[in-house]
């Protein structure tokens, strides 16, 4: 084979590898816009939700739902793609919605094939959701101590209990352990607000009745 011949099959290799990446990077491109505004429709569900606009954030979840459903078939062709941090992201802010709605709202959870998220980041959806119960949490202690608080709080006490029997490595698990060390910390510290509520709420009782019998004892 002669050098000439030879360089023209790498020019030849060279226009395929080249054609293959344009197509490619207009791929990821797409991929970026699709998890951005996937991520973008995640977040105000959330935000719907603190607010207690059931019906705003259904509509909204639904869309983060097609965004990331045209988000794995457009990264079909390129695996690599789709296990890329900006796509896995995307996926994961959807399960966190997904998930904290339901827990909200006292639903069945989804599954991560009912989602179509990978285990990875449904689980660190799941890890995520707990800092949302914990803000719904905190709001309803603003009007006193109430149950749905404490519903809360047991449900974040499960996630944290799932995610710690998670040991694997985090290549595996997409760097679970350090999002279950933040759930740890997230549930100790609303229990203990939880636990001080509790107590300023017997507290309150109990100077009410006392009041009530000063009051008897009184005549009054």
């Amino acid at each position: 084979m002669t050098p000439a011949m030879t360089l023209s099959q790498l020019g030849n290799i060279a226009e395929r590898i080249r054609t293959e990446w344009v197509t490619k990077n207009a791929c990821r491109d797409r991929l970026v816009n699709l998890s951005r505004e996937a991520i973008r429709y995640a977040a105000l569900a959330i935000r719907a939700s603190h607010r207690d606009e059931w019906e705003e954030a259904t509509r909204l979840l639904a869309e983060a739902r097609q965004l990331c459903a045209a988000l794995r078939q457009e990264a079909a062709p390129y695996p690599d793609l789709l296990y890329a941090g900006y796509t896995q992201d995307a996926l994961k802010e959807f399960a966190e919605a997904s998930l904290t709605l339901a827990i909200a709202r006292g639903e069945a959870l989804p599954d991560p094939e009912s989602l179509g998220v990978d285990y990875a980041p449904y689980l660190n959806g799941l890890a995520e959701a707990a800092g949302e119960l914990r803000r719904r949490a905190l709001d309803h202690l603003r009007t006193g101590h109430s149950q749905e608080s404490e519903r809360l709080l047991v449900a974040m006490d499960e996630i944290y209990d799932v995610l710690v029997t998670m040991d694997f490595p985090d290549a595996i698990t997409g760097n679970l352990r350090k999002n279950a060390d933040t759930v740890r910390g997230v549930l100790e510290r609303t229990r203990a607000e939880l636990t001080i509520s509790y107590r300023e709420a017997e507290l309150m009782r109990a100077i009410e009745a006392l009041a009530v019998q000063l009051r008897s004892a009184q005549g009054e």
